[in-house]
């Protein structure tokens, strides 16, 4: 019965805020509080929730300072360079765009941490998809999908929970699965020429001129979210007149003449005034002390943001108003992700304190057959794209892999390549509604949770299956 609860209840969420019929904060508070009821466990309801917020907490706070802290990298002009070498490749072009887009994801998804990622990326590519309308779900999709595939790096989470839960060495489970990683991304990196090339099609002729026509100067689109005194950061469009197309004509899209080319359309304003050219090295070198801190575990990473926002803004924003401009300028993004955050705690909560999670992972492995015992890592990777999506990591790499494993093993399966197969899920779990990041990254780029769900899904999948395809293929699993 709690099986069926259990599936019944993700099913009621996804078609839920899918069909935008509620909320995703809402929908994560309100729906396994009525199955809670429903089970007869209403009366623990606040034990599950007190639970789950628990467990949560200090994501909650590292996505809350990491907000603020790359908010305000982005606001002093930290990436600022990165910023204009890829709008000088992709020009107003949107297959150039669509790839770009990849690429970025792809580059600062090393550093292990998904909201890093998103948040660099969006405030990077959010300005030309919106100046170009092209489609936003195409920008969180491919980041989405990058990223995933791009998360089983060893400090990145995944590989790290294989390697504890199975006593292994996490070095020999992620190193022979780089071919076939590395597949998957050429895969995503396919998937998003693809893309563009649809969005070029359906742009038509667009020009720089007409995406400009509405506001032909300047844009402020609150990258760091909010209001306030000071808040956003500028997105400068460049002024002139163009002849070539952005779409169709396979040209590379339209350059300003007068001005360097790619330099014409500006992702960020190069004059707004918080700018701190004086700061540069000292930002960039606070900030790979930062990630170098994280990646080493020198400090839990809750610390490790909260000490950098509040040396950042000490240092770049040394006046008392000029901070809390800051702030009050990154303010809702922050209040939106922690906010989710703690609604998806209720939805944990609740899914593990009733044993429902428990009872669904118990039913999917009893009803493997027996004859696919020899085959228990192509079973682990197929079951790990939609248990990670269901799941939290730390559920499903605790809970589900050690008993895979434990079967695996009885018909001759090394765990190592149990191991490998499970990680193959992460270019979908990344979508989850389950991970926090995914908020930052539909949040900031003003996307809808179920827009997001229902275009990426599909190709997410089909990336997890790349992945299980070509490590079989390569012979790692």
């Amino acid at each position: 019965m709690l099986t069926i609860l259990g599936f019944a209840m993700i099913a009621t969420f996804l078609v839920l805020i899918m069909l935008k019929k509620m909320s995703p904060i809402a929908a994560l508070v309100l729906i396994p509080a009525l199955f809670c009821v429903v089970v007869g466990k209403g009366a623990h309801l606040g034990d599950y929730v007190i639970d789950g917020v628990t467990s949560l907490a200090p994501t909650a706070a590292m996505l809350m300072f990491a907000i603020v802290y790359f908010g305000v990298m982005i606001d002093v002009g930290l990436f600022d360079p990165v910023v204009k070498g890829i709008l000088r490749f992709c020009k107003a072009d949107p297959l150039r765009i669509v790839v770009g887009t990849a690429v970025l994801a792809a580059i600062v998804s090393l550093d292990g941490d998904g909201s890093t990622t998103f948040m660099i990326t969006v405030s990077a590519m959010y300005p030309l998809y919106k100046r170009l309308k092209m489609s936003m779900v195409v920008m969180t999709g491919v980041a989405a999908m990058a990223n995933g595939v791009m998360n089983t790096l060893p400090w990145g989470g995944p590989t790290a929970r294989a390697a504890t839960a199975l006593k292994l060495d996490a070095s020999d489970i992620f190193v022979p699965m780089i071919p076939a990683l590395a597949t998957g991304l050429l895969f995503v990196f396919a998937l998003a020429y693809v893309l563009g090339r649809r969005e070029r099609k359906r742009l038509g002729v667009l020009t720089l001129d007409e995406a400009l026509v509405e506001e032909p100067r300047t844009e402020t689109v609150l990258v760091g979210g909010g209001a306030g005194a000071g808040a956003g950061v500028g997105v400068g469009v460049g002024v002139g007149k163009s002849t070539r197309s952005a779409g169709g004509s396979g040209t590379g899209g339209a350059d300003l003449p007068g001005e360097p080319e790619g330099d014409g359309f500006q992702g960020l304003d190069p004059h707004r005034e918080t700018l701190r050219p004086r700061l540069y090295w000292f930002n960039a070198l606070l900030t790979a002390a930062l990630l170098t801190a994280m990646i080493m575990e020198w400090l839990p990473i809750p610390v490790l943001f909260l000490l950098g926002a509040a040396l950042a803004l000490t240092v770049n924003f040394p006046q008392m108003p000029a901070q809390r401009a800051r702030i009050a300028a990154h303010a809702e993004n922050v209040l939106n992700v922690s906010g989710m955050v703690f609604a998806a705690a209720v939805f944990t909560g609740v899914l593990q304190g009733t044993g429902m999670v428990d009872h669904m992972a118990e039913w999917l492995v009893g009803n493997i057959p027996d004859g696919m015992g020899p085959h228990m890592a192509l079973v682990t990777g197929v079951l790990s794209i939609p248990l990670t999506y269901f799941m939290s990591n730390d559920g499903f790499y605790f809970g589900i892999l050690p008993v895979l494993a434990e079967a695996g093993q009885a018909h001759g399966v090394p765990a190592v390549e149990i191991a490998r197969a499970s990680i193959v899920g992460q270019p979908l779990h990344m979508s989850s509604p389950l991970v926090p990041a995914v908020y930052v990254l539909v949040g900031m780029a003003k996307v809808e949770f179920g827009d997001h769900t229902r275009f990426v899904v599909k190709w997410a999948a089909v990336t997890s299956l790349v992945v299980l395809g070509a490590g079989i293929l390569f012979g790692t699993m």
